[in-house]
């Protein structure tokens, strides 16, 4: 039964998590710390439950905890949420929204048409909702492929940020200079170490629309020396044939997006009103082939290196459902499945390898 509250209002006390939650079975681990797939007994709603043993948390109790209260109101239609969270005695658990659609490039692949207007509508969402994060003062700082998950295995459905596991509240204390973030999506002034600022991000969505248009990286190199030199200078080229068939607008857009000079670069709100994203310059010529032929070629191992894999529990789910409608023919069932690190700052950059020993004493049923 949940304690007598006491700390921070947001911040919940339980003796045992499992006394409100039914823990299903492990969908992942991050650097220290597992997410649950889990039932709450008394709605019956699927959520994911990030298990953080608290000695992993040990010196950096009072910043998380700050962070944690600034996500914990983050409220937007593309944005993966954080629901509520508990604590025990040597647990904090982030109950966290599920999201079922599986990974972008995963869902471009399984197309058989795909345009520049798709791309572009991609592309908007995740503008709308970075604009709405920078609005409030926060920095993401890790925005990858990776991260963009869809909402539903629904045609139409949402694409959702996930993983904060990265992000920086402005003004939070320090000025940003911390060399974080993915190799291939982060922007210049973070390889050179200097201050930045929240542009850092509308790099990385630059970079995620190129990825759309060619299915390809604009830098790499298996040196990670020579791919840094590559980025700091911002070269990159729009190759032929892949190119050939993409618009005028779509290139100015990237651009201006991925400008190597951050004061210069489009902000979030100048992206929304340019016309490849506002207007109707975003071409409708099929070009999935070519595309989804190029992901498979760059990004089909990169999900090796993951340790989380979101088509794996598309597939935990489908047989979760499908084993909850055999048990229970009349309840409907939400398939849901969670994804890697999640709203966790710092999470990405620590080396402690502790686990939740709670959630690994479940098993799945």
């Amino acid at each position: 039964m949940p304690l007598e509250e006491d700390g921070p209002s947001w911040k919940k006390r339980a003796e045992d998590i499992r006394d409100i939650y039914e823990f299903r079975e492990v969908l992942g681990t991050g650097a220290f710390s597992e997410v649950v797939l889990a039932e709450e007994k008394k709605t019956q709603k699927l959520v994911a439950i990030k298990c953080i043993p608290k000695k992993a948390l040990e010196g950096k109790e009072t910043s998380i905890e700050n962070e944690i209260a600034v996500l914990r109101k983050i409220k937007h239609a593309n944005i993966v949420s954080l629901e509520d969270i508990y604590e025990s005695r040597s647990h904090l658990y982030l109950i966290m929204q599920l999201v079922s659609g599986g990974e972008l490039f995963d869902r471009i692949v399984e197309k058989g048409f795909y345009t520049e207007k798709d791309a572009s509508q991609l592309i908007r969402q995740i503008l709308d909702a970075v604009k709405y994060l920078h609005d409030m003062g926060i920095v993401h700082r890790d925005l990858k492929p990776e991260n963009l998950l869809y909402y539903s295995l629904d045609e139409d459905s949402t694409i959702m940020i996930s993983d904060f596991g990265l992000s920086k509240i402005e003004g939070s204390g320090s000025v940003m200079s911390t060399a974080c973030g993915t190799p291939g999506y982060v922007a210049p002034e973070v390889l050179a170490q200097k201050p930045y600022s929240k542009a850092v991000d509308c790099w990385s969505i630059g970079v995620i629309a190129y990825i759309l248009l060619c299915g390809y990286p604009p830098f790499y190199d298996e040196n990670d020396a020579k791919l840094f030199e590559q980025i700091l200078k911002a070269e990159y080229e729009f190759d032929s044939p892949y190119w050939d068939d993409i618009s005028e607008s779509a290139k100015d857009f990237i651009q201006h997006l991925m400008e190597k000079d951050s004061d210069k670069r489009y902000t979030c709100d100048l992206a929304l009103q340019h016309p490849w994203i506002a207007g109707d310059t975003a071409l409708d010529k099929n070009i999935h082939e070519s595309v989804s032929e190029q992901m498979k070629k760059n990004f089909a191992k990169s999900k090796w290196k993951q340790a989380f894999n979101a088509t794996a529990v598309v597939r935990h789910m489908r047989k979760l459902q499908l084993g909850t409608s055999q048990e229970s023919p009349g309840r409907t069932t939400p398939t849901s499945p969670c994804h890697g690190p999640l709203l966790v700052p710092g999470d990405n950059n620590d080396s402690l390898t502790d686990t939740c020993q709670d959630c690994r004493s479940q098993k799945s049923p």
